[in-house]
């Protein structure tokens, strides 16, 4: 499946928690006021529902300690095949903030907030991307995955900054001072990943994976990625389509294919049978992994994915 590109897309540190200064244990008066002072603390963080894993990540980040986040789509979870339920209506209701892709990442969002009856603040993290388009059947179609690009993710991170402070203006500074620290990390990961693709020729940067969610990447590290499905991982691809990239993969000799964390493996083992090449790692693509999964964090996401392609285009 080739990509039609027809515009340019527009990169956490550990941050220690504001605590106060310890004062000797002692009095039971003290101990009291502080129990309720840390209960007054929780109760007053910002409610923040964000529509997807990397998202809620993304807000941690910049809210830190002053905002309390959900996420509708979990780690691990598909937010193409995601439907919402009465209870998401619930929780967002009861949140003062909305984060959300947008480029039609989340076509199901729009019915939640009406049937939620939603009033609060929405921002739309992606605002200021310049998006890529592909055709897919025959039609013109947005990508909506622009977080492959850290670059692009510079401008989630001053939008969520920027939303968190417009309701919560008592902590506005400490937003902004997280979202430039973060932005720093950002550019060092994306001089990191050049370093890691400049040893890599460009005619063997040919990838194939389970669906068209690499676009920005591929466009901003010049690598050509090849997808059994189509932007949608509700998409199946027919005998034809499989057999047809079978055929590329042979004849331009791409040697591992990858699976992602959110997929069905089915097709990619498929694709490795048939045209003889190897099953690499799992790369994380919609979604961000469990825990104790190297793609716990948006971070670990993009080094880990670097890490895996770069490995396998080496000579």
């Amino acid at each position: 499946m080739q990509h039609h590109f027809l515009s340019l897309p527009v990169s956490r540190r550990h941050w220690l928690l504001r605590t106060g200064a310890g004062l000797a244990a002692g009095s039971i008066a003290l101990g009291a006021a502080s129990g309720s002072m840390a209960q007054t603390t929780l109760a007053t963080k910002l409610k923040v529902l964000v529509s997807f894993s990397i998202l809620a990540d993304l807000v941690k980040v910049v809210g830190g300690d002053a905002v309390e986040v959900s996420s509708l789509v979990g780690a691990n979870e598909d937010a193409h095949v995601f439907e919402p339920k009465p209870s998401h209506a619930k929780t967002l209701l009861g949140s003062q903030l909305l984060v959300v892709n947008g480029l039609d990442f989340e076509p199901w969002m729009t019915k939640l907030v009406r049937s939620a009856s939603y009033k609060g603040k929405t921002v739309v993290a992606s605002q200021g991307v310049k998006p890529l388009t592909m055709q897919e059947d025959g039609h013109t179609e947005t990508d909506p995955h622009a977080w492959q690009n850290p670059l692009n993710v510079i401008l989630y991170v001053n939008n969520i900054a920027q939303a968190l402070a417009s309701v919560d203006p008592a902590h506005a500074a400490d937003y902004q001072a997280r979202a430039q620290a973060y932005v720093q990390q950002l550019q060092e990961l994306d001089s990191w990943a050049q370093s890691m693709f400049k040893e890599v020729p460009k005619a063997q940067r040919k990838i194939i994976t389970s669906h068209d969610a690499f676009g920005y990447f591929a466009q901003h590290y010049q690598i050509q990625f090849l997808a059994a499905q189509g932007l949608n991982t509700e998409s199946e691809p027919s005998a034809r389509q499989i057999a047809k990239l079978v055929q590329q993969m042979r004849r331009e000799k791409v040697r591992t294919v990858f699976l992602e964390n959110m997929s069905n493996p089915r097709l990619i083992t498929q694709l490795s049978k048939e045209a003889g090449a190897q099953v690499g790692a799992t790369l994380y693509a919609d979604a961000l992994s469990a825990p104790d999964q190297p793609g716990a964090t948006y971070l670990g996401m993009m080094r880990h994915n670097i890490d895996k392609l770069a490995q396998s285009l080496k000579p």
